[in-house]
């Protein structure tokens, strides 16, 4: 997993509420047990015409989306299954952050075990974001995990984050990196034991 400590980029707004894993990446697509590829397939039923062709209409076709690595979604996002293949799909995609009110538990966890990052604001904060994105729609806006701060050009605001999904995101390693790096530890108990 990459090591994440701060972003600053352009926002895409994706103004739906409850927006299940299903939208997200559609099952067809979930054959594949291989990350590489999956972006291609995000939110497929709103990007695509039924001929594969793009829908011109559909944020993520337009100029503005192109390089852009924060998602700024509606309320509950990525609620429904538990498929793993939705993180996949956005990070594949480009986005390193989603920033909702809500997310489903599920998705949050897979989310931040793929380096993925579900930043939860408040409804005005929510609101004012969406509001200025439309304004300024290649203004760019800061995500600082270290002191768990999203920041925009006339203010900011802390999100919630565990500390060891934090932790873990900070130096790049998934659960099984964090054990590996008490190896040394573990390994000096075992010998008392023997």
């Amino acid at each position: 997993m990459a090591q994440f400590t701060a972003l600053t980029s352009r926002v895409v707004p994706l103004p739906v509420n409850d927006i299940d894993t299903d939208q997200i990446i559609p099952a067809r697509f979930l054959k594949a047990i291989d990350k590489k590829g999956m972006g291609d397939n995000l939110f497929a039923d709103w990007r695509y015409n039924a001929d594969g062709s793009p829908k011109a209409g559909f944020v993520l076709n337009q100029p503005e989306a192109v390089g852009a690595q924060i998602l700024l979604a509606g309320d509950n996002f990525g609620c429904g299954s538990s498929r793993e293949h939705a993180p996949w799909a956005l990070t594949s995609f480009g986005f390193h952050a989603v920033i909702s009110t809500s997310f489903a538990d599920i998705f949050r966890n897979n989310a931040l075990k793929n380096g993925l990052i579900p930043i939860i604001v408040d409804d005005e904060t929510h609101k004012m974001l969406f509001d200025y994105i439309e304004e300024v729609p290649n203004a760019e806006i800061t995500i600082d995990l270290e002191s768990q701060t999203l920041s925009f050009p006339n203010g900011s605001v802390k999100f919630p984050i565990d500390p060891f999904n934090k932790t873990c995101l900070l130096n790049g390693v998934d659960e099984l990196g964090y054990i590996l790096g008490f190896e040394k530890d573990i390994a000096a108990f075992e010998a008392k034991l023997s």
